[in-house]
């Protein structure tokens, strides 16, 4: 299978039902980085899969796999955020969220919002 041109392209080779959870995943992870930044984010192909950018750089990676959705990298956070994302570590760096159970949008929010402000901080 030829890797897609685009993100929208990556996300429309799923099922529809793995396709509208990227679309949510990448809503956020958008959103995210456009408040943190206070520009709309350049989104592309790295790896393989769905990255988004901030300022020339990747914020996050997501993708979308045969038995779940994997956020990349996530570094460890301080406090509680970490004590909430622990149990979805599949690596060091990776977050990793089955289709067998109910995605938790709202913790992926407060992750990309981590992220997005650790990027922003690192650049200034």
């Amino acid at each position: 299978m030829p890797v897609p041109a685009t993100v929208d392209e990556y996300i429309a080779g799923f099922p529809p039902p793995v396709a509208e959870r990227l679309e949510r995943v990448r809503g956020i992870i958008v959103g995210a980085v456009a408040d943190a930044s206070g520009a709309p984010p350049e989104e592309k192909i790295r790896y393989g899969i769905a990255a988004v950018m901030l300022g020339g750089r990747y914020a996050l990676h997501y993708a979308g796999w045969k038995k779940h959705i994997g956020l990349y990298p996530v570094p460890p956070f301080d406090g509680p955020l970490e004590d909430e994302v622990a149990s979805h570590r599949a690596e060091k760096d990776s977050l990793v969220f089955p289709h067998a159970a109910e995605m938790p949008y709202p913790l992926i929010d407060r992750i990309a919002r981590e992220i997005a402000a650790q990027r922003v901080a690192a650049k200034d």
